[in-house]
């Protein structure tokens, strides 16, 4: 240590207070406009160095009437019990529990006594006792020797010290964003493969591979059959409308064995099972429901506190979940709307809740509706969904099923669709690495 500095008491330098705590049934105690800090009040402003408020104050009478003491402006408080260690200034006068010691500095820097009992800390968690938890005695608090320089050296050090921190904000600052990149970068990148691969970029074309109007008449033949069946009304059975992109599409210009139809044209959309809160099974037992929050991006999970229901309040065998449709939340908080998940089996004890949409694909296929799972997904179909999302509430959004029905799909050859997937497929499975 320098010869102009010497080791000091910490008694010595300031004046150490103890606090307390006015008996808490009596109201006329509290509820005034006196500051009472406590250890708990501290933990919430570590990253600061001056105190703010308190959760608590008390009033003239609870200071008379307790231990508690008042304590001028420009003091230090530290809590030296459950935890040891916690310590602000506080520029205005102000009182504590018995769990903070309070020192006034004299002809000590405040903010020098501010980062030297911080560094001395350890020594004191060392000194103080306890069973249930340490605490340091007022007596223990005042006997912490500590480093005392000359006054304008004491200066010199914290201004030194508050440059440094300085530099650390800003590194620190520098580092989150960089973390926060580092956290959005996977997601980002699974976007930009996703648009790539609905705009025909991602795998090869094949001339070879069946023309894409092969899938449509399929479609066709399909409807028809379900009009036919009474399962279809006449107004779904319209003449699929179909189109090549240009630079005006949600997709730009797509390649030329590819189309664009819009959903209604190749899904039945319908919405889960509208129950009562009262007719919810008590247990998990029954029918389970899924909700907006079992669904994830591309995928959808079965929850612990997911709702059950017994089968005689399923009125419709539609709303079990089907292998190859696709679910979404009907309404949503903006950042959850557009989740789309894929089933991957028929269930026949899981069906989806009145606030999902099930999208029926009329061609149950494996390819198709994996390949529609990532078109749906894709930042292209975002961007229209977004565009007709219209807020309800105050915070949740709706999807309007007339305008989901309207939106457009980029339907490539079936041959294609399962490139793209296992392409895809491939693809995330090494952002998933990264």
């Amino acid at each position: 240590m320098p010869d102009s500095w010497e080791w000091v008491r910490l008694r010595n330098l300031g004046v150490i207070t103890s606090g307390g705590t006015p008996k808490s049934s009596e109201s006329t105690y509290y509820d005034g406009n006196i500051t009472w800090i406590t250890p708990a009040d501290m933990g919430k402003q570590q990253n600061n160095k001056l105190f703010a408020t308190s959760s608590k104050k008390i009033t003239e009478l609870g200071v008379q009437k307790s231990s508690a003491q008042l304590i001028s402006k420009n003091s230090i408080v530290y809590s030296s019990r459950a935890p040891i260690g916690h310590i602000n200034i506080v520029n205005y006068d102000f009182t504590t529990n018995q769990g903070c010691k309070s020192v006034t500095p004299i002809l000590v820097n405040l903010d020098f006594m501010y980062w030297i009992l911080q560094f001395r800390t350890k020594d004191i968690i060392l000194r103080s006792s306890g069973t249930t938890f340490k605490e340091i005695s007022a007596s223990g608090f005042g006997d912490t020797l500590l480093p005392l320089p000359p006054l304008a050296e004491q200066k010199r050090i914290v201004a030194h010290i508050e440059r440094a921190l300085e530099q650390v904000e800003v590194y620190a600052e520098s580092y989150n964003k960089l973390q926060e990149l580092d956290r959005a970068f996977p997601d980002k990148l699974k976007k930009s493969i996703l648009q790539y691969a609905m705009q025909g970029k991602l795998v090869a074309q094949d001339p070879n591979d069946e023309p894409v109007e092969v899938l449509l008449e399929m479609i066709r033949a399909e409807k028809q059959k379900l009009y036919e069946e009474g399962k279809l009304k006449k107004k779904d059975l319209a003449e699929i409308m179909v189109e090549k992109g240009d630079d005006n599409s949600p997709y730009g210009k797509i390649p030329r064995n590819w189309t664009l139809l819009s959903v209604k044209d190749i899904f039945s959309i319908t919405t889960g099972l509208s129950y009562k809160k009262t007719d919810l099974a008590i247990i998990q037992r029954g029918v389970r429901i899924i909700r907006g929050g079992n669904i994830e991006p591309l995928a959808y999970k079965l929850l612990d506190n997911d709702y059950y229901i017994e089968s005689k309040y399923i009125t419709s065998e539609s709303v079990y979940l089907k292998r190859n449709q696709l679910v979404t939340p009907v309404s949503s908080s903006l950042e959850h709307i557009g989740k789309f998940a894929r089933i991957d089996k028929n269930y026949s004890d899981t069906v989806a809740g009145g606030f999902v949409f099930q999208l029926t694909p009329f061609i149950s296929s494996d390819t198709l509706s994996n390949y529609l799972l990532l078109c749906l997904s894709s930042p292209l179909f975002y961007k229209q969904l977004q565009s007709v999302t219209k807020l309800s509430g105050q915070a949740l959004y709706n999807i309007p099923k007339t305008k989901l029905n309207d939106l457009r799909i980029a339907l490539a050859p079936e041959q294609e669709q399962e490139r793209i997937s296992n392409k895809v497929g491939q693809l995330f499975q090494k952002v998933n690495l990264l």
